[in-house]
């Protein structure tokens, strides 16, 4: 540990590379795999593992680095535990369903779209799931349609573009070659192509 109470694996390409590895990793991983990615000896990975669990605990921040079920693993701090929990249980985080995704699909790709041309694409009312995709930020009114009623369109905000990692709706994949590869290959293939 250094004088600021930092990991010492600043500036040590292992220990940032060991970091980087347990921050991605979904399970524990154990000493020797990690030293086999690292190439060094599980020693020193052992070593660098506890130096940097040492430090995380020292400087009081909100990640742990634990050994559990057989090897390393990083984990909240338990102090900020209802912080973490707020932030999992907020509707915004919440995992979408399957029909808003589907709605948020059309959206994405037909935009600026009405209620009625969702719900028409799907099969079914989509009111409800407009409204959570609007609480939740991903969709949002654009405007009007000129035709009778002046139904409310929908479009993608910048939330949408963010939580997909995309720069503008350019960057959505194109539509065709998805459509063709569900079909099977067949009279819809075709007619996506064309």
């Amino acid at each position: 540990m250094n004088e600021r109470n930092e990991p010492n694996t600043e500036g040590s390409e292992a220990g940032r590379a060991l970091e980087a590895i347990l921050f991605l990793a979904d399970e524990p991983m154990t000493a020797a795999s990690l030293a086999q990615v690292v190439e060094l000896p599980r020693s020193a990975v052992e070593a660098l593992l506890r130096s940097t669990a040492d430090a995380y605990q020292a400087r009081g921040s909100g990640l742990s680095l634990r050994q559990v079920a057989g090897g390393w693993r990083f984990f909240t701090h338990p102090e900020v535990a209802p912080y973490v929990e707020q932030f999992v249980l907020s509707s915004r985080h919440a995992r979408l369903t399957k029909a808003a995704l589907e709605t948020l699909a059309i959206v994405a790709y037909k935009q600026p779209v009405t209620r009625h041309q969702v719900s028409s694409i799907r099969g079914v009312s989509s009111d409800g799931v407009l409204r959570a995709l609007a609480e939740r930020g991903l969709v949002e009114e654009v405007g009007r349609d000129d035709g009778p009623g002046r139904a409310t369109l929908f479009g993608t905000t910048s939330e949408f573009l963010e939580r997909l990692g995309l720069a503008s709706l350019a960057d959505l994949p194109a539509i065709g070659p998805i459509l063709a590869g569900a079909d099977g290959g067949g009279a819809g293939a075709t007619a996506a192509r064309g």
